[in-house]
């Protein structure tokens, strides 16, 4: 793999990835504050004060260097407008594994960017970082991210019945997969987005 990277910016055909910045603000907190947008993620809507302090420590997060490291890079319609998040983390070096996660706003989903967005990363992924396999943890009743991840070729490995009690209920954790070779032979049979 070669570490460490620095992530700066990826252009896809109609979506750009690139670090978060503070006139980020407006839109960050508008998706993050919002509780259907939060329903199947690890965190309750934040308050206007938490999302400031995400945003700035997520707007450093441009190195990829040892396990734990992660990219949070926003995805920006063709406009240049904010339309969501993507997550990338560093998992294992020696495993040349990472976890990938996704975040839109409602006004930008049902647009095929988070299929772009994903993909544009994936190829970072493999391409660039070389790593040799990507994993996306969720909870199976967000029945987007799961359309997704077999939308990207994703396998799924596994579904872990109430293994987390999260916003006061158990809940489950379905896993899906990629490797490198699965993408590099999904990618040329036909391109995702």
């Amino acid at each position: 793999m070669p570490l460490p990277w620095t992530f700066s910016r990826l252009v896809g055909r109609r979506v750009t990835l690139d670090p978060l910045r503070p006139d980020d603000l407006e839109p960050l907190f508008a998706m993050q504050s919002d509780p259907e947008v939060c329903r199947y993620l690890l965190y309750e809507p934040r308050s206007r004060e938490k999302v400031e302090e995400v945003l700035a420590r997520d707007a450093g997060a441009i190195l990829l260097e040892k396990p734990g490291d992660y990219l949070q890079p926003v995805i920006r319609d063709e406009h240049g407008a904010f339309a969501g998040t993507l997550y990338l983390e560093l998992k294992s070096v020696d495993d040349r594994a990472a976890e990938i996660g996704w975040i839109l706003l409602p006004s930008a989903q049902g647009h095929g960017y988070a299929a772009e967005a994903a993909s544009l990363l994936l190829d970072f992924c493999f391409d660039q970082l070389e790593l040799h396999r990507v994993y996306a943890e969720l909870d199976p009743r967000n029945t987007a991210s799961v359309a997704l991840c077999l939308r990207l070729g994703m396998r799924h490995e596994g579904h872990f019945v109430e293994d987390m009690f999260l916003k006061g209920e158990w809940t489950d954790t379905g896993r899906y997969a990629i490797l490198d070779r699965e993408w590099s032979q999904r990618r040329s049979a036909s391109p995702v987005a």
